[in-house]
């Protein structure tokens, strides 16, 4: 099976193993890059971009990246408190008034962002087309009650981290958030990356391919509990990624439209000081944000240890061991795609798929990968 693309000879192994899981077909079609200080050590695809086998993932080929995209709304929100726009420390309620409802006055900004809010789905009934009508679905959550003490404990807001964020984002800028991300983001650095995506591009997305179903059962579950209000509100549906309602959609905690190329650059803004190529998005002082920690527990909806700062996980190396336990954030998609940021060596690697692989947290894929990245840059 043919890797496209280049590498740096040092990844002359990661190509291998990446070639063997497109051979074996535990990849149908990926990519994976790197970059180092503004140097492209890694831009390497392969593979398919449909199950028929008809199409080539090629250069320009774009997938729904899932979790991955709550880094983008993360890196968006970012941006606004570098501007003075929006301070993490501040209730939601100062920028969203009619958030302030049945208990969530005192929900910070850096809650959402660190999913301790208790707001980590919507009250039921509430299916996954619902998601599509923004101003319902935000009104929805506007007026519900938080599930847990807000602040207390992490609670991955699986689905609907993107809409409150984005929420933040319409108030203080009077955009869209996929409006701001790709005039504000995507536009300036010049990457293949948006929120949603355009009928333009419809023919160049590969297909997504669903993993096994979640490996937790319900009937051992509390109904009442985060986990089960989160995973049933709305209850996922990984083939709705390949649904032109889904494409059109704003939903900033799942439906990035993107390659592993346009990742490594836009999130070298973080690995690299906050400026890429005369862009500068951010401060020194606002990536330190990054590294606030907000929690570290036994997640209450993934139900495994997890550490989040402001934005994004930090390393926990009980979860997630091929993540080394250093100044690092990241946070991937279901199925296994992710971004990794590493300041101190201004490093970014970056992969995408379209075969998900099972489980919640990374894949033995991605873990694979990350390993020979790091093997290979010392």
């Amino acid at each position: 099976m043919t890797v496209h693309g280049d590498a740096d000879p040092r990844f002359d192994r990661l190509r291998e193993v990446f070639a063997a899981n497109l051979e074996s077909g535990e990849e149908l079609g990926a990519a994976i890059a790197v970059d180092l200080a503004g140097e492209t050590l890694v831009d390497v695809w392969g593979g398919h971009a449909d199950v028929a086998r008809t199409r080539a993932w090629d250069r320009d080929t774009i997938v729904n990246v899932w979790s991955t995209t709550k880094e983008v709304t993360a890196l968006a929100m970012l941006t606004l408190v570098e501007r003075g726009l929006v301070d993490v420390d501040e209730p939601v309620a100062t920028y969203w008034p009619e958030f302030a409802k049945n208990g969530k006055e005192d929900v910070l900004v850096r809650h959402v962002m660190s999913h301790t809010s208790g707001v980590s789905g919507w009250d039921q009934p509430f299916v996954v087309e619902d998601m599509y009508d923004r101003e319902e679905s935000t009104a929805r959550l506007a007026a519900q009650a938080p599930w847990w003490e807000p602040g207390t404990a992490s609670g991955y807001h699986a689905m609907n981290q993107g809409h409150l964020l984005g929420e933040i984002v319409r108030r203080v800028t009077g955009r869209t958030l996929t409006q701001y991300v790709a005039e504000e983001i995507a536009g300036p650095l010049g990457t293949d990356l948006q929120i949603g995506e355009k009928e333009q591009d419809d023919d160049r997305i590969a297909e997504i391919v669903p993993p096994p179903p979640l490996p937790i059962d319900f009937s051992q579950i509390d109904l009442e509990s985060p986990m089960a209000r989160t995973f049933m509100g709305p209850i996922a549906d990984a083939a709705a990624a390949n649904t032109i309602a889904w494409r059109r959609a704003e939903l900033g905690a799942l439906n990035g439209h993107t390659n592993a190329r346009a990742l490594a650059r836009t999130f070298s803004v973080v690995s690299r000081g906050g400026e890429v190529d005369g862009v500068r998005l951010l401060s020194k002082s606002t990536i330190d944000l990054i590294f606030r920690e907000q929690s570290r527990n036994v997640d209450l909806v993934l139900g495994v240890p997890l550490r989040f700062g402001i934005g994004f996980a930090l390393p926990e190396p009980e979860t997630l061991p091929y993540i080394p336990d250093e100044r690092i954030c990241f946070w991937g998609g279901w199925g296994g795609s992710l971004t990794v940021m590493f300041p101190d060596r201004g490093l970014t690697i970056s992969y995408v798929m379209n075969k998900m692989a099972p489980g919640i947290i990374g894949s033995e894929r991605s873990a694979g990968y990350v390993s020979e990245i790091l093997a290979a840059v010392g």
